[in-house]
Parts: structure tokens; sequence; C-alpha cells
């Protein structure tokens, strides 16, 4: 009675089963520590930030909401996260037996002639059971690691969902901002235009006069056509610029958001972007779902290696079944109809041609092209905030001194104005002053639109907009999807959203 303890210990190891899947180590974090330009400054951090808290403008919320319900890429993506799992519950039931009920009836019939009893007999067989279906005892792992795989998997397509909703956040809002810029730079063209028109008829009624010569004219009607030139050109980018945000929202924009959005009056009426710290290259490895997507797809290689190691192995499989059966309904369920059979079954691989071995040597480099994957993202979400930073450093000292050149260039278009009304000068420095005026003031506008648009892609690359709502610390269940049940002794993935609401 004393061995009894242990062997039932033993038997009880060897049903739950081992693992073969190697001990999985995170990669060295293959960039420097820190940024180059330093990032830092108060505000929450952006993947903790909602972007209705980024992004102020009433209607650019409205905008981004109705491209999350409707857009079709994104709802692809979502899909697929549902399809992926589903595909991992039905790789976790492998672990678990099979059971079909069954019930038949068979009737017989032997006519007299074939007949032992020199008659025509019918006979009738009764049954009603239950059977487990080869149920694979995983000892060695290899369902376990199959079913790690495809949760993995699973976990690397819910945060490539994220990833896709965050750039999808930061595409709209970035179309928006071009379709206010360019309709920024349509005003000033008209604006000119009609500036020019103007002089282009004082002109010409000087020239009646004979005060001015013709070319004074011509130079006016170059003036006038450069301006009604770029009309034309901020007109079709606004349209396609229209064209593009129905397209990103997936559906039609409601007449009451359009009227919103048109009275918007340009970049400058939009709420600034608030200042949000870039923290520390490691931040990215937990704040970016490209990142975390990356590693999901390195544990999923890292399973997958275990279940190409178990093929060494035997494996074991149990078919069995029971029930009760009787050659009338009647006494079906009467005492001593109960039957069962119990089939185990051993498999063990003597001879595959190396094909264990190659699925094995395929499972490795897989992991090893992984691992090579999830550096490469790490290295992209790095320059991606590197960039960014750098830009924000810089674009505050550019935009200011493009707007002292607008405004020199306004105080010299009006000298050059009164000097040629005045005689002193003929109509082309008027010319020159004009189209220096205009060209700086769009490259302003540009300006203002690229230091914006580079705000939104540090938000973007620091993780930010996966959320609508800022709630720090946390990450919600999915609302589309309940969460996945870890498979037994492994650790879950972090609960995330798709909604965005």
């Amino acid at each position: 009675m004393r061995n009894v303890k242990p062997v039932s210990a033993l038997m009880l190891g060897l049903l739950s089963g081992c693992s073969l899947i190697p001990a999985y180590h995170r990669p060295a974090l293959p960039v420097q520590n820190a940024y180059p330009v330093a990032g830092g400054g108060a505000g929450p951090a952006a993947a903790d930030l909602g972007w209705k808290d980024f992004f102020k403008d009433p209607a650019l919320q409205q905008l981004i909401s109705l491209s999350l319900a409707n857009n079709r890429n994104f709802r692809e993506t979502a899909l697929n996260v549902q399809q992926a799992q589903a595909q991992y519950r039905v790789d976790r039931a492998s672990l678990f037996p099979t059971i079909e009920g069954d019930a038949y009836q068979t009737v017989t019939h032997t006519p007299a002639n074939l007949s032992s009893a020199g008659r025509a007999i019918t006979s009738h067989e009764y049954s009603l059971g239950a059977q487990a279906v080869s149920w694979e005892i995983d000892l060695f792992g290899k369902l376990r690691a199959t079913a790690k795989s495809a949760h993995e998997t699973f976990l690397s397509d819910l945060d490539t969902a994220l990833s896709t909703q965050i750039s999808l956040v930061a595409q709209v809002a970035s179309e928006y901002d071009t379709w206010l810029a360019d309709r920024q730079s349509l005003q000033i063209s008209q604006n000119t235009a009609a500036a020019d028109q103007k002089s282009l008829s004082l002109v010409q009624l000087e020239l009646n006069n004979g005060t001015v010569t013709a070319q004074d004219l011509a130079q006016a009607q170059i003036t006038y056509d450069t301006a009604a030139a770029s009309v034309s050109q901020y007109q079709r980018q606004v349209a396609q610029d229209m064209d593009e945000l129905v397209l990103l929202a997936g559906a039609p924009i409601p007449p009451a958001l359009l009227a919103r959005m048109n009275a918007v009056d340009g970049l400058d009426a939009e709420a600034k972007l608030p200042h949000v710290p870039a923290g520390l290259p490691s931040d990215l490895l937990t704040r970016r779902p490209d990142i975390r997507a990356a590693e999901h797809q390195l544990l999923a290689a890292n399973a997958n290696i275990g279940a190409a190691r178990a093929a060494f192995f035997p494996s074991i499989s149990l078919t069995a079944s029971g029930g009760v059966a009787s050659n009338s309904l009647s006494s079906l369920f009467s005492g001593g109809q109960t039957s069962w059979s119990f089939q185990p079954q051993i498999t063990i691989p003597i001879f595959t041609a190396g094909a264990n071995i190659a699925n094995l040597d395929i499972a490795k480099v897989e992991k090893k092209i992984q691992i090579a994957t999830y550096e490469a993202t790490i290295q992209s979400a790095f320059h991606d905030v590197s960039d960014a930073l750098n830009g924000r450093e810089t674009y505050v000292d550019q935009v200011k001194y493009e707007q002292d050149l607008v405004n020199a260039d306004q105080r010299y278009y009006t000298l050059a104005q009164m000097r040629f009304k005045a005689g002193i000068d003929t109509y082309l420095n008027v010319l020159v002053a004009q189209n220096d005026l205009l060209s700086a003031q769009l490259n302003l506008v540009a300006l203002q639109l690229a230091q914006r648009q580079n705000e939104i892609t540090l938000y973007k690359a620091l993780g930010g907009g996966w959320e609508a709502n800022s709630t720090p610390g946390t990450q919600p269940v999915p609302a589309t999807m309940p969460a996945a049940q870890p498979v037994a002794g492994q650790t879950p993935g972090k609960p995330t959203s798709l909604t965005g609401n």
C-alpha cells in the first residue's frame, strides 16, 4: 500500500502531459534606450489618451465614429479576428474527448429457403448508447502546443485589428486636416484672384487714359491668370479630399455632419492638439498593437516547435462505446442488456523518411523569421517616433519664420502698389510682390498642415487612438466578442477593444 501514492502521482503526471515548447525569452530591444530627440513633457501617454480627447473638433469626432462603424477594410480586419478566435476554439476542443450519442434499429428478413428453421424469419435489433471517438491523450503536449499557437494567432489578429483602428483614426484626421487646408488655400487663391481682377480692370482703365503701357496691362493679366489657375487647382483638390473622406467613412457623409464640417473655417479654427510625451522606446513594446501582434506571432511560432517535437513521440488514442442492446424494443432497458467496447490504440513513428525532422527544422526557421519580423517592427516604430519628434522640434520655428515671411511680403506688396499708383515704379514690381505673397501664404498653410499631421503621426506612432475616451491603465474587453480562454499553463493576452466607443 505504501507504493500506491507514488504510482498514482506518476499516472496523474502522464495523463496531464508534458510540454515540449521551448522556454520563451523576449528578444533584446534592437534600438537605443532613448530617442535621439528628447520627447518629454507633461501630459498623459498617447496610448492612454482617447482620440476624442486628442481631436477636439466635434465634426472630426463624428467623422471618425462614422468611419469606425462603416469602413470596409476595418470591418474585414475585425471579421478576421472572429475567424481566428473560432479557429482557436476548434484547436482547443481537441484536448477533450468527443462524445456522440446514437440510437438505431436493425431489421433483418431471412427467406425460408435460407433459414435454418425452414421458415422465413424477420429479426429486430435495437441499440442505444454513446461513444468517445478517437480521443488522443496529449502526453507530450502536441495538442496543447497547437492550441496555444492558435490562441497566439488570435491575439495577434486582435492586436492587428487595433493597429488598423489606430491607422484609420489617424488617416481620417489627417485627410480631414488636408481638406481644411485645401479649403483655406482655395479661399486665399479666390481672394487673391478677386483683388487681381480689380487691379486688372484698373490697369485697363489707366491704359485707356494713356497713363500706363500695354506691358503693364500684360503683367496685370499674368498676375490674375496665376491666381485664377490656383483657384482651379484647389477647387479640384478640395473635391478630391472630400471623395477620400467619403471612402474612409465607408458611407455618404450625412448633410448635418457636412454642414458642421463646412462651418470650420480652416486649420486656424481647429483646436490645438494636446502635447503627448514620447516616453522610452521600451514603452512601445506594450503600447504599440503592431509590436504586440508581432510578438504573438513569435509566440505562435515558438509553440509550433513544441508540436513538431511531439511528433517524434508515440501518440495514444482511445475509442470507447457503451449502451444497451436488445432484439425487442420492450426489453431494451431490461437487466443484462448492457453492451460496451474499449479500443485503446498507440501509434509509434518508426520511419517517416525524415519528415518529422524536416517539420521541426521548418518550425525553428519560422521562429527565426518571426524574431526578425518582431525586431524589424520595433525598429520601424522607433523610426516613426524619432522622425515625429524631430518634426515637432523644427516645425514650430519653421512655421514662425514662414509667418514672418508672409507679413513681410504683405508689406512689400502694399508698398509696391503705392509706388505704382504714384507713378514711381512699373507694374512689374507689383506682379513680383503679388506672386511672392501668394506663394508665401500657400506655403504657410502647407507648413501648418504638415505640422499638424506630424503631431497626428506622433500620436499614432506612440500607440494612441485605440480607444475613444481616455482610460489610463485599462484596456477593456472588446464589446464585439467574448474574451478567449487561455490554454492551461499559459499567460492570457491583455484584453483589448475593437469598438473605439
